[in-house]
């Protein structure tokens, strides 16, 4: 008998009883007699009535609100789809318990008409969809929907108008609206930009009326334009393309940067080129200059891929704007929308950047080299599942117990009311801290730092589950804790290692199992793993900025002046010990020595140099002590560095920790588009993509499609692995950002 069977033979698992759907490994809905119970963790959260909708509504929202299940197993175990429970979530989040209750269907009393009038009667007065979109309150989706349906045509543009030569002036087949063909229903109204770039070339490898247009400021970006072409080195790259499309970030930069003014290399061109690049492993733009152009540009659409110089520009021209802080906003607001099931765990942690460049800038400690150098500091957000949510650069290297109060209330203003748990290291131990995260509606898990009273081992237990999909044993004790003297009361998980070793866990969590406590808390490694990965892989170390500012001369840092009194006052504590023990020891040798009476006398008489030099060492000991006290512990960088102090420009840093974060949240993706079909996906998953992604590919152009033929990976099992992400990715085809044409992939049939 093989072994798996033998194993489902000894540990079967019990199908549920009648009545009881589970939810997750926490949760379960039991129905009987007519009344329904949603237990989670053995207590029960709701009950109601089979048949109150307001109810069951209630319920499905408070299972997803408080983090205990996602919106697929809430929605399965229901019998409902996963966009009801986003659409109940909204209405409770807008109207409270009373907007459960509303009927169904359409509201009485509102016309089903107006909408579409308007929209008709905007459009006809020449206002842009996205004019129109905001105006109505809807998505300007809806609105290039309502005009498809209506028949509507966009008249000739600006650029259609130019007096060029009609080879010129028609553009090319990519670019015109597509019809129903064999291809498919035409997708251009519902997933192609309203402003979808335009091109006056007919041959992909000829560029030159568009780069003309563009230089007379007539083009604000170049529409790609692809040939059929066999063997296209790394075009594999293009399986991300969906995955990039799904978080949002074209869509953002547009909102948020608008446009980089006429130009060839436009705004989402640019950003294609620097998203792909992270992807390609190529991890700073100097390092263009190893690539080919030409090779680069047929991946995007282009004859050229912009080179060095260019995305340099492009770089300073969207830092110059100031609003990376809003572009990652809104990445994070997209992400949390997607993977709200996500964030019932947030990890916070710094990543500390080293600077060697000529600027004085303030310094940070790094644990890997033990010592304070100059760098800087940014605190990422992650989610559960160890992906990136957002990043924040400190101001002079904040620590983390000045950062989280700055990085939890943007948290608050991305997930609104909604309870998380924010998981993070020693280096933000604070009692005072933890009461106001726990005021503020969050809840805290971390490592108990300083010395603590060892747990007795007769209060350890075993402990053990399943938990993500793995088996999990750990040796623990739980208890409560008291810190600030009484006031603030915690709970502390201690796990027992085999040689003795107790690592203490505080949390204010007591719904939690001890195992599920402890699991999360040694998860925070999926952090530090994840710095690790984007440190070799996309060398988030890398320095993107040159430029420096002045340092805020008001800021304050330690007193340099007290700080150098340590020393001193250090070596005279060692002296005046050592004079006492000298003194002691005399004394005591005196004492021993003599065979009559020793008096106190002869002792301090035999003793006095001695005594006069232990005197002189603590008086100076003393001295030293008080003129430290006279100073203050932190004064103005003014007064503390003779030399102008300065600081990176963060803007462009900030810009391309976003554009890593993407392309790594991308990659994430297709990891998990991959796990069903591959069996060491969770140790080999990225290695796989990875390959993938640099891939040869031959390209086909049709009338609507865009189709990619991988050619095989170096086994037949990760090749298999890879058909199956392609069939995956066809069966939600998307389009090529600028254009028209349908991505479609397949994996080349293996030669023998």
């Amino acid at each position: 008998m093989p072994d798996s069977e033998g194993q489902a033979d000894l540990f079967p698992i019990p199908d549920p009883p009648d009545g009881v759907q589970v939810v997750n490994d926490r949760c379960l809905v039991r129905t009987q007699d007519g009344h329904r119970v949603v237990i989670v963790a053995g207590i029960v959260l709701v009950q109601y009535v089979v048949g109150d909708r307001l109810a069951e509504a209630h319920a499905r929202v408070a299972l997803v609100e408080q983090g205990w299940a996602d919106q697929n197993d809430v929605a399965r175990a229901f019998g409902c789809s996963a966009r009801t429970v986003r659409r109940e979530q909204a209405r409770f989040e807008d109207g409270g318990l009373a907007a459960l209750g509303q009927v169904r269907g359409y509201p009485q009393g509102r016309p089903r008409i107006t909408l579409a009038q308007s929209v008709e009667r905007l459009k006809r007065d020449g206002h842009s969809n996205r004019e129109i979109a905001r105006r109505l309150g809807i998505h300007e989706r809806a609105v290039r929907k309502r005009l498809y349906r209506a028949g509507w045509t966009d008249p000739k543009s600006d650029q259609e108008r130019l007096p060029l030569e009609e080879s010129a002036a028609t553009p090319p087949t990519p670019a015109e609206p597509l019809a129903e063909t064999e291809c498919g229903p035409n997708l251009s109204a519902f997933c192609a930009e309203d402003d979808a770039p335009i091109s006056f070339d007919h041959d992909p490898a000829d560029r030159r009326v568009d780069r003309l247009m563009a230089y007379l400021g007539m083009l604000e970006d170049a529409a790609p334009l692809f040939r059929t072409e066999p063997a296209v080195p790394r075009g594999g790259v293009l399986l991300a393309v969906a995955a990039l499309l799904q978080t949002g970030v074209f869509e953002c930069a547009r909102d948020i940067y608008g446009t980089l003014a006429p130009a060839f290399y436009g705004l989402r061109t640019s950003l294609m080129t620097m998203l792909l690049m992270a992807l390609l492993r190529i991890k700073r733009p100097e390092a263009l200059k190893e690539h080919s152009p030409a090779a680069l540009g047929r991946i995007l659409g282009l004859d050229r891929a912009p080179e060095v110089k260019t995305v340099r520009r492009k770089l300073a021209r969207l830092a110059a704007m100031g609003r990376a802080t809003d572009f990652g906003r809104a990445l994070a607001e997209r992400r949390i929308a997607q993977r709200g099931q996500a964030l019932g765990f947030l990890y916070v942690d710094g990543h500390v950047r080293v600077y060697h460049g000529k600027h004085t800038i303030p310094k940070a400690f790094v644990p890997q080299r033990r010592l304070a150098v100059a760098a800087t500091t940014d605190y990422w957000v992650n989610d559960q599942r160890g992906d990136p949510l957002f990043v924040v650069t400190a101001e002079a290297n904040a620590g983390m117990v000045k950062m989280l109060p700055v990085v939890l209330e943007q948290i608050r203003t991305l997930i609104g009311k909604r309870r998380v748990t924010v998981v993070f290291d020693r280096g933000g131990f604070s009692p005072k801290l933890f009461v106001w995260l726990i005021e503020q509606g969050f809840d805290v898990l971390t490592y108990r730092k300083g010395r603590t009273p060892r747990v007795p081992r007769k209060r350890f237990r075993d402990h053990a589950g399943r938990l993500d999909g793995r088996r999990i044993a750990y040796v623990l004790a739980d208890q409560e804790v008291r810190l600030l003297r009484g006031k603030l009361r915690l709970r502390q998980v201690t796990r027992l290692r085999e040689h003795g070793h107790q690592t203490a866990v505080l949390t204010s969590r007591r719904d939690l199992p001890a195992l599920e406590v402890a699991y999360r808390m040694f998860e925070r490694w999926r952090q530090e793993n994840f710095f690790k990965y984007l440190t070799e892989e996309y060398a988030l170390d890398a320095l993107a900025e040159h430029d420096a500012l002045p340092d805020d001369p008001a800021r304050e840092v330690p007193n340099p002046a007290r700080k150098a009194l340590d020393e001193p006052i250090r070596a005279a504590r060692h002296e005046l010990l050592r004079l006492q023990a000298e003194y002691g020891l005399g004394a005591f040798v005196q004492l021993e020595g003599e065979t009559g009476a020793v008096t106190i006398r002869s002792l301090k008489k035999v003793q006095a140099p001695l005594a006069r030099t232990v005197r002189s060492a603590l008086q100076r000991f003393k001295d030293l002590q008080a003129k430290r006290a006279r100073l203050p512990a932190r004064v103005p960088v003014r007064q503390a560095v003779r030399e102008e102090t300065m600081r990176l420009a963060p803007e462009r840093q900030h810009l391309m920790n976003l554009i890593k974060m993407v392309a790594y949240q991308a990659e994430s993706d297709l990891v998990a588009l991959i796990q069903p079909h591959y069996p060491r996906a969770a140790h080999e998953g990225r290695t796989l993509i990875q390959s993938a992604l640099a891939d040869t590919a031959d390209l086909t152009v049709t009338d609507c499609e865009l189709r990619v033929r991988l050619h095989p990976l170096s086994s037949p099992h990760r090749t298999r692995a890879l058909a199956a992400l392609c069939d995956e990715l066809n069966r939600s085809p998307v389009l090529f950002p600028g254009s028209l044409l349908r991505l479609h992939f397949a994996v080349a049939t293996p030669t023998k």
